[in-house]
């Protein structure tokens, strides 16, 4: 080559495009955001649903329904929620990409005491009484602070990139969802399912109001645990007289007075001893009605022998104790086992005939308060793991006690005020607090120990730490406390005709779980399944005012299981319900309001207007009557296809859902269920402010962009708890980095050209085809399914590997250097498939990248990639043979590749184009390399394919049996525009090139890559 030999690097045909390399999301998103809003994408995709089906055999478009579950306004989004909604929207996205109208409505939650009590603090922050606030201004108050968050979380939710109809969600304290929710409640009213009962419920005395399960969490606190011993005042047991009744024919007289003296004996043995009791809540002992013991379990009568110093124990006395806890027990006392013995074993006869005294019986100043026998009753509920093997048993403050109180007709008690106070006249007690106003123990624990150790009742006591339950709200513990509430009975006939799947509601849910419903992960059926079929009735009110109320009236003077005691009558619901519907809930508490929904027909005088409100689950268990039901983007049936929340779900949205549809449509109001578990930190640990481990999804999105929050969202596995941290996310950008190079390679290379028929190209070009054919098979299937990792993972995989290592890798000397020949004009035409299906396949996991992509392609005002579907493999595309064909060619490769990198590395070559290899093959495999261009394959200058025997030094493959390779370098001269080693290079036309690029030289310039 001549010294004035022309540089040729301006004759390549490299990549050209204004697609930047970096991509600067957290600036640009917010661009896309207000184009698609400008455009109105959801809304163009409900126009081409409603257009669809309306040609010639034409198919109209399926529609698809993901229910919103609703999160609360009332904070800022958390990382949970980022997660939650992503997902979503990836379901959506991809859904409607498949073929569906896939239609979601956002909605909120705006009801209940996670408002309330925001409203509260304010109120206690400047010392107002919530109380002295007209009720009506209150809820006034509460639905501005929840409108207010509804317009902050939505522009957080937007920020996300989530798609929906943002311009009309749905609210649960919309006066047509307030209407809603009350016409479904007088649903379960006029069916007979609502009943006003009495039995203990989780109380928070700090909200004052009742507590659904999902409102309560669980959380180590220290207490007072005590042993308490209750004098046995009854010891008659029908096995005594069994024995003493023995009819003696040849047996002396002598002897029968020894079995009437021993049975008597254990009679006196048994009324001078104490039977103890083991408990955490001291506050509940003047509650107390009953002992519980268990058949299954050893007891033993034990006397106290010697006591040491400060011991409440005394010489002589006798206790009754399980035998497996009788050392523990009594070391609880400071009694050494040297200062007890073992009397003898006691009989579940002789335990079920007890009856104790009260330990506060008698007390000076108890006026009689606790002069009642306690008996001793068998309880499934009772073990000998801890405590002493007798459970202390109140009926008011238990759900074992309940039932057992319930199975005996023993009288509950209401000593425990609204605010968690003993009342006011309970001897000794009065006024002291289980749980302060500021969530701390109150006295009452104190005050009973006290008086028990002044009636000598306390055998031990000691400071613990047990895991307890407390409002996830407030924080501060709850009690089991009974007052009358409202339920929903679950296993009384619905009556509604709709018995298909059970006559009941529990029948209904449990038959829906197993036959209606599928679950992602399919462990979500186990634990919803269990947890429905072993819940109690549904506990319905709550004593708190923001919220839609209980509308129903009670008859003056009736007791709660009188037939009349509840008004049912239709009319009455009808005014409620178009007065809510025009006025909102509001409505039921103005002056008048009474008269005026009762009417003519039934006296205000003879009826109670009922105040509590509902469980805030059944507002959101009822969303599917005023969302699915009700809207015109709703579902025919008022069925969604499917449900998508956090595991927690399972004792909330999804439960109390399932509950309301089994009781008003007869059946779930879902197909599907897709649960996902928790975010932890980096170290997997759970988030708090305390901890300082919060990652909050605003500061990833100033950060990062939320393309790259939503790419984390796609890479976890999502059905089980899981981690971000600054190096997962740093990962995370790693990997979209790379995936973005490759399509900004693509978008450089790719054609407009009229493209190349599949079955005129290259077999490289038909196996990407082919490729593409099974992608599109995964990612529709690992889409429907939900599973967003699987769908990555092959994109990502293919793009990273099938492409950019292998394909692109190959192509991209073709794509600079030739000039216009079949093969490079297959290429792009190739380059413009992949980009159609890519952007496509990856857009509901980062639809801001994946509209850029789409947009430098296809320009247009009105051109978005979230308007296509994703395309679908066109015929003759599937080529299994001659995949097969080239899994073994890639394997060859792989071994010129090792070959070539040993080369490298002993600096024999720097380039893989200084290479002319041997590859020593068998003569099938030799016969398949020789029908494809190998050497541009493997991206040497040369190589040579033969069946003959390798050479003992030869470079053999670990991977392909039968594969031998030998390094040669090439020979000839360089290229100085490809930069292969040829021997033709310098004898053409154009100085110092090879004939291929001499060729591309010899074009018309019109033929070549405008600049």
């Amino acid at each position: 080559m001549s010294v004035d030999a022309p540089d040729y690097k301006a004759t390549l045909n490299l990549p050209r495009t204004d697609f930047p390399m970096r991509a600067g999301l957290p600036k640009r998103e917010p661009d896309w955001l207000a184009r698609w809003a400008r455009i109105g994408v959801y809304d163009q995709l409900r126009e081409k649903a409603a257009l669809a089906g309306t040609g010639e055999d034409q198919e109209g478009r399926k529609p698809f329904t993901l229910h919103d579950g609703p999160p609360y306004a009332n904070g800022h989004l958390h990382i949970g929620h980022a997660l939650n909604k992503t997902l979503k929207d990836m379901v959506v996205r991809s859904h409607q990409m498949m073929g569906f109208d896939a239609r979601y409505v956002p909605g909120w939650d705006c009801h209940g005491l996670p408002i309330e009590w925001k409203i509260e603090e304010a109120y206690r922050a400047r010392g107002r009484d919530k109380d002295a606030v007209d009720v009506v201004e209150f809820r006034r108050e509460c639905r501005d602070f929840a409108a207010g968050w509804v317009d902050v979380q939505r522009a957080e939710f937007e920020r996300l990139g989530i798609t929906g109809n943002w311009a009309d969600p749905y609210l649960t304290m919309d006066f047509h969802a307030e209407a809603a929710i009350a016409g479904e409640f007088q649903k379960f009213l006029m069916a007979g399912l609502v009943y006003q009962g009495s039995k203990p419920v989780m109380w928070s005395p700090v909200e004052k109001t009742a507590l659904a399960e999902a409102e309560v969490e669980y959380h180590d606190r220290q207490t007072d645990a005590i042993w308490v011993a209750f004098p046995v005042i009854h010891a008659h047991s029908d096995l005594y007289e069994h024995e003493t009744s023995y009819t003696f024919e040849e047996e002396t007289q002598e002897a029968r007075a020894d079995i009437v003296a021993a049975a008597e004996n254990r009679e006196r043995q048994l009324l001078a001893a104490r039977v103890l009791i083991w408990t955490t809540t001291p506050w509940t002992i003047p509650q107390n009605r009953a002992i519980c013991f268990s058949p299954d379990v050893a007891y033993g009568l034990y006397e106290v022998t010697g006591t040491p110093e400060e011991c409440w124990a005394e010489v002589g006395q006798t206790y009754l104790v399980a035998d497996a806890l009788a050392e523990a027990t009594l070391s609880a006392g400071r009694l050494e086992p040297s200062m007890w013995r073992r009397l003898r074993a006691v009989q579940t006869e002789e335990l079920a005939a007890l009856r104790c005294a009260h330990p506060l019986r008698g007390a000076d100043g108890a006026g009689g308060e606790w002069d009642y026998d306690v008996p001793l009753f068998p309880g499934d509920h009772v073990t000998d793991d801890a405590g002493t093997g007798f459970v202390h048993t109140a009926p008011s403050h238990g759900d074992d006690d309940y039932q057992i109180g319930l199975k005996h007709g023993l009288p509950m008690t209401y000593n425990v005020e609204a605010d968690g106070t003993l009342r006011a006249g309970l001897p000794f007690f009065g006024g002291e607090a289980i749980i302060r106003p500021n969530g701390k123990p109150g006295g009452a624990n104190k005050a009973v120990i006290d008086k028990l150790v002044a009636t000598g009742a306390l055998l031990a006591r000691a400071r613990i730490t047990i895991s307890d339950a407390h409002s996830w709200r407030s924080k501060a513990p709850v009690i089991r406390l009974n007052r009358p509430q409202w339920f929903a009975a679950i296993d009384r006939a619905v009556g509604d005709g709709q018995d298909e799947y059970g006559e009941t509601v529990r029948a209904r849910a449990l038959t829906s779980i197993d036959e209606l419903v599928t679950w992602t992960p399919k462990t979500g059926r186990n634990r919803l399944y269990s947890m429905i079929e072993n819940r109690p009735d549904w506990v319905l009110s709550r004593q708190r005012a923001w919220g839609v109320p209980l509308t129903c009236f009670t008859k003056v003077g009736a007791k709660a299981d009188d037939p009349d005691f509840l008004l049912r009558d239709p009319a009455v619901n009808a005014r409620i319900v178009e007065a809510f519907e025009a006025e909102g809930a509001d409505a039921w508490y103005v002056p008048g309001a009474k008269a005026r929904f009762l009417g003519e027909d039934h006296d205000p005088g003879e009826w109670e207007q009922v105040f509590d409100i509902l469980d805030v689950w059944f507002d959101s268990g009822s969303t599917h009557a005023f969302v699915l039901r009700d809207r015109p983007d709703g579902t025919a049936d008022g069925i969604a296809d499917v449900y998508l929340e956090g595991t927690d779900q399972h004792r909330g949205w999804f439960h109390s859902s399932m509950l309301q549809g089994c009781g008003t449509k007869g059946r779930a109001p879902y197909r599907a269920v897709v649960t996902h578990g928790f975010t932890l930190d980096a170290k997997g640990v759970k988030m708090s402010k305390s901890l300082g481990n919060i990652i909050a999804p605003q500061e990833v999105v100033d950060q990062y962009g939320a393309d790259i929050l939503r790419l984390w969202v796609a890479q976890v596995d999502y059905t089980a708890d899981h981690r971000i941290g600054p190096e997962i996310l740093k990962g995370v950008t790693d990997g979209y980095r790379r995936l973005r190079n490759t399509m900004r390679f693509m978008l450089g290379s790719m054609t407009d050209d009229t493209p190349v028929d599949p079955l005129e190209m290259p077999e490289l070009e038909r196996w990407v085809l082919h490729r593409l054919s099974e992608l599109d098979e995964s990612v529709r299937r690992h889409y429907a399914a939900f599973d967003f990792a699987a769908v990555w993972q092959a994109i990502f995989q293919f793009a990273t590997i099938d492409l950019s290592a292998f394909y692109l890798d190959i192509r991209k000397d073709a794509l600079y250097c030739d000039g216009d020949t079949p093969r490079r004009r297959a290429a792009r035409t190739v380059l413009r498939l992949l980009h159609e299906r890519l952007t496509t396949w990856l857009a509901p996991i980062l639809p801001f990248t994946m509209e850029e992509v789409w947009l430098e392609a296809h320009p247009g005002e009105d051109s978005s990639v979230h308007l296509q579907d994703f395309p679908a493999p066109r015929p003759g595309w599937r080529d299994d043979a001659l995949a097969a064909r080239w899994t073994r060619i890639r394997a060859v490769r792989r071994a010129v590749t090792g070959a070539l990198e040993t080369a490298r590395q002993d600096k024999v070559i720097g380039s893989s184009l200084e290479a002319a290899p041997v590859v020593h093959v068998d003569a099938e495999t030799a016969t398949l390399l020789s029908e494809v261009n190998f050497d541009d394959i493997c991206i040497v200058s040369g190589v040579t394919v033969t069946d003959a025997a390798a050479p003992a030094d030869a470079y053999r493959s670990e991977e392909l049996a039968g594969v031998a390779v030998v390094f040669r370098e090439a020979e000839g001269g360089k290229c100085q525009r490809c930069w292969k080693i040829l021997p033709d290079v310098g004898l053409h036309g154009h100085d110092g090139v090879c004939a291929r690029c001499d060729a591309a030289l010899s074009e018309e310039p019109a033929q070549m890559d405008a600049p």
